[in-house]
């Protein structure tokens, strides 16, 4: 009886799931290749698939919701029919590609991620979400057998950068198609589902909150864990009720008197020492743990600390094997990249039982992690948020080291969604009894909030849904605009905001009714508050435009005067965050402002923003600062600085207050007058009245904003779509057909081309402009297009090597553009486009041409640009996809020899630290 489940069923019992088999036999059949019965909802939603509705299903991390996607695979194949599998992000899709092969065999199943093309013709394909949009776009022969897609972590489409294309692949998906979607738990799961039956036919919404392995929350006060929650509140207040547990309240309390009474108030509290935490949890049983730490520096520094610690979590026998594996991972790489890599440092972790994930490791350590934990041969793994993105690594425990992290822009609280979403990876379906999260106290928090965010249940999906360029012309040239504005307004995106139109309705009425009620008290007996009250406002409006005509004019010699500064004048900063004495390193007149950059006395470098000047800037003297001065480079910006302050040691710091220049008002004075001689401004009652007509006038203009609020929401993504329509029709992407638009050749163009700076990419192309560069070149300027630096600080070609003459002739002409194209999207209220950076041209220029990883990330160095090897891959890699759809442009679009320097390029970034395991696998099926 070994490896058989055996359960004991009533008569009635048997009889029941006898006539269940009958009435869904394929599910029958794929429930017996599992050794496990299928919970509640993976049944309710595998029969909804068997009866030919389209399923939405939301379930906690781990809850195994991709049972009833890999039953729309089962389905696909007993049928004949094809099944596209799509994952938000490639290292999902390479775990779900080896999960299926292991299931149904290397001839059934595919992989397509834009890097690769593992047997592209299979009946199973594993893909990105954007390769299946971009398929549904060209038209690719893939959909004509199409039977099924699913769609994992579709919650993603709330993702504000890539959300778009989900809500673009329901939308465009054929009627036929079941379309399976798997979800995160979504407190408005109802609400998408609705959305899923307008758009896509009937839906069966299944709801699962149940955890299958147990979630017990704790936090570490100390070196002592505490529950999180405590489930008796009979006669706790109203704060206890949210949940949390009063021994661990009087725990934090006491730990928080002591450190305010201990520490040095000029120093900062520090969590404990990760390496004390992790001995914790083996003490504790709860290994193997993800530890979020939410800094990759901070990552890899707690590595350190543990291997400094003497901590080894692994036997000699599971070392040797973490060996074998590791130098066959890495087999591909040179000593030289090995080196650049820290992978000695990496390995001497693994060998410990230790290890980071983040972005900035390359894919194949990454990976490597990933395979090793789930081998159970590594035993705590310091990660950032990104590991919680569906990368199947399930832990026993969860840590969490703080509850604020940085969003790119600003930092910010964990979410509810958050929280759940990092918590769910801890406990193993078939492993674990019970999984652990902990939170790591801290002085700045209360342990009742953290219960009221591990209790709340509110996460709802919201839309990040908008036209782009690439979207615009691809649905003119599928449906027209008439039919392509129409198929905008099925999206989620809109469907919500109509839905919300009820609630603005409900408030237009009630301050409708309030202007009415307000209008009839305004009353003077000695005369019409009405004029009286506008000959006021009228007054207030004449001395406000005097005053913004001054500033106006101010504004115009602060602009004049910035655009004709020199290189080397040193001026004074009156206000802002670096004001003081400044030295100009560039002043570069742009259509809208000048950009000035310069270098303070505190050795800070940067734009200055003109706001910071409240007169014309006059330069207080010159001095010498070299072309090639580099402002990334800390040495030369403290050298330079220097030299700054010694040259301007004798000379004034000056302000420049703004000149008066007020002069008569002739209209002005009139209206003055006018007020006087109102009948209404004898009355010692007049404030009143005016103020009782103005909150009248207030409730009224209140009514008329909110119509049109409701009138925005109704229309917002058609009107967006328009005025896409209207750039594309200037740039002459698409022409007018009287009340319809047809894409021209150029649109064809921008059709075939996904990114954030598609329009960008595709006018440099018509034009011409890269016509006659060489694949470093190409892959230069295209980096240029594509790159954001971490630091969002921008910097310019006169101080950052970028590969060749050639490269900067057209990183200048690819500026020009931008501002041409942006001016024009400004005047039609469209989409702007971010601006091209040329941070990462040196470095795709040399990479293509040969250089070394280590040679590379030095040459960067030097230019001041920081890049880790991982930041490196992925910008390579974001690349090689924009060479690739340039490449395979139609050859009637673009010239054949700039398609082939795209592909030459491509291939040739195609080495080395770019190579990951899949890559590895697709060589070694090619090969057999």
């Amino acid at each position: 009886m070994t490896g058989k489940l055996v359960v004991m069923t009533s008569p009635a019992q048997a009889y029941s799931a006898a006539r269940r088999r009958a009435k869904y036999p394929e599910l029958a059949t794929f429930a017996s290749g599992y050794l496990f019965a299928l919970d509640d909802f993976q049944t309710l939603g595998c029969e909804a698939l068997e009866e030919g509705l389209g399923v939405l299903v939301c379930a906690p991390t781990g809850a195994g919701k991709t049972v009833v996607g890999e039953f729309a695979v089962h389905l696909a194949l007993s049928r004949g029919l094809g099944c596209a599998y799509t994952t938000p992000i490639k290292a999902l899709s390479n775990q779900k590609y080896a999960d299926l092969v292991r299931r149904h065999g290397s001839a059934n199943v595919g992989l397509l991620t834009g890097d690769n093309s593992i047997n592209p013709t299979a009946p199973i394909l594993v893909m990105t979400t954007e390769v299946l949009r971009n398929m549904l776009y060209v038209g690719s022969e893939v959909l004509d057998r199409l039977g099924y897609v699913v769609m994992d972590e579709v919650h993603y489409l709330a993702d504000r950068f890539r959300g778009a294309v989900w809500e673009e692949v329901i939308i465009h998906l054929a009627e036929h198609v079941q379309l399976v979607s798997l979800s995160a738990t979504v407190s408005n799961a109802e609400e998408f589902g609705q959305w899923l039956q307008e758009v896509r036919g009937a839906t069966a919404v299944v709801v699962s909150e149940e955890r299958p392995v147990p979630l017990w929350q704790h936090m570490m006060v100390g070196n002592r864990l505490y529950d999180l929650l405590d489930s008796d509140i009979v006669g706790r207040t109203s704060a206890e009720r949210r949940g949390a547990s009063r021994e661990l309240i009087k725990a934090a309390q006491n730990q928080s008197q002591r450190t305010n009474a201990n520490r040095n108030l000029q120093s900062k509290w520090r969590p404990p020492r990760r390496a004390d935490v992790v001995e914790r949890l083996e003490r504790s049983g709860l290994l193997p743990a993800i530890y979020f730490i939410f800094s990759r520096v901070g990552c890899d520094a707690a590595v350190e600390q543990c291997i400094r610690s003497g901590i080894r979590l692994i036997d000699d026998q599971e070392r040797a094997q973490v060996r074998e594996i590791v130098a066959a991972r890495t087999a591909e790489l040179s000593d030289s990249d090995l080196q650049v890599l820290g992978y000695w440092e990496w390995i001497d972790g693994l060998e410990r039982g230790v290890a980071a994930h983040h972005a900035g490791l390359i894919p194949i350590f990454k990976e490597t992690v990933e395979e090793l934990f789930l081998l159970g041969l590594c035993q705590i793994v310091f990660a950032t948020e990104t590991l919680a993105l569906g990368i199947n690594m399930p832990a026993r425990a969860v840590v969490l080291e703080r509850m604020i992290k940085y969003n790119g822009e600003t930092h910010n609280r964990l979410t509810p969604g958050e929280y759940t979403q990092l918590t769910g990876r801890a406990g193993r379906r078939g492993i674990d009894v019970e999984g652990h999260a902990v939170v790591l106290w801290g002085p700045q928090l209360d342990p009742v909030d953290v219960a009221g965010l591990a209790t709340t249940r509110t996460f709802p999906l919201i839309s990040s849904f908008t036209p782009s360029y690439n979207m615009s012309v691809n649905l003119i040239a599928q449906l027209g605009r008439i039919n392509g504005r129409a198929l905008l307004e099925r999206s989620f995106a809109q469907f919500q905001a109509d839905r919300g139109v009820v609630g603005l309705v409900k408030a237009r009425d009630r301050a409708a009714s309030k202007a009415a009620d307000q209008s009839g008290t305004v009353e003077c007996d000695l005369g019409d508050v009405d004029s009286y009250a506008q000959l006021r406002r009228s007054l207030g409006e004449r001395e406000k435009g005097a005053a913004k005509a001054r500033s106006g004019d101010r504004r115009d010699r602060v602009t004049t005067s910035v655009a004709a500064l020199r290189r080397g004048d040193i001026i004074a900063v009156p206000s802002g965050r670096h004001r003081g004495v400044a030295v100009v390193l560039e002043s570069v007149p742009l259509a809208d402002e000048p950009r000035l950059m310069v270098l303070s006395e505190t050795k800070w470098a940067g734009r200055i923003p003109l706001r910071d000047f409240n007169d014309a800037v006059q330069p207080l003297g010159r001095m010498k600062v070299n072309k090639q001065f580099a402002h990334r480079s800390a040495q030369a910006r403290r050298d330079l600085a220097a030299h700054l302050i010694t040259v301007t040691r004798d000379l004034p710091k000056r302000h420049w207050p703004p000149a008066d220049h007020r002069g008569a008002d002739p209209e002005r004075d009139r209206l003055r007058a006018a007020l006087s001689a109102h009948h209404v401004h004898q009355c010692p009652d007049r404030d009143r009245h005016v103020r009782e007509f103005e909150n009248a006038r207030a409730a009224q203009l209140q009514v008329s904003d909110l119509d049109r609020q409701v009138a925005d929401r109704t229309t917002s993504l058609g009107r967006t779509f328009d005025h896409i329509c209207r750039v594309l029709a200037e740039l002459g992407y698409v022409q007018a057909e009287g009340a319809e638009y047809s894409v021209t050749n150029d649109g064809r163009l921008l059709s075939r081309l996904w990114s954030e700076s598609d329009l960008l990419i595709a006018d440099c192309l018509r034009r011409g402009t890269w016509d006659e560069l060489s694949a470093p070149e190409l892959a230069a300027v295209v980096a240029s297009v594509l790159y954001e630096s971490r630091s969002k600080e921008q910097f310019h070609t006169a101080q950052v090597p970028v590969g060749s003459r050639a490269v900067r002739t057209a990183l200048a002409h690819c500026l020009d553009v931008w501002q041409q194209i942006n001016a024009i999207a400004r005047t039609h209220h469209a989409p702007t486009i971010r601006e091209p950076d040329p941070g990462f041209c040196l470095a795709a220029y040399r990479w293509v041409v040969g250089d070394s990883l280590q040679v590379v990330l030095q040459n960067l160095a030097r230019a001041g640009v920081e890049l880790s090897p991982g930041d490196f891959v992925r910008w390579c890699r974001q690349i090689i996809d924009v060479l690739d759809q340039i490449s395979r442009v139609p050859v009637n679009v673009l010239a054949p020899a700039l398609m082939s320097t795209a592909a030459a390029a491509a291939n040739a970034m195609r080495r080395g630290v770019l190579v990951t395991i899949s890559d590895a696998t697709e060589q070694s099926n090619s090969a057999s």
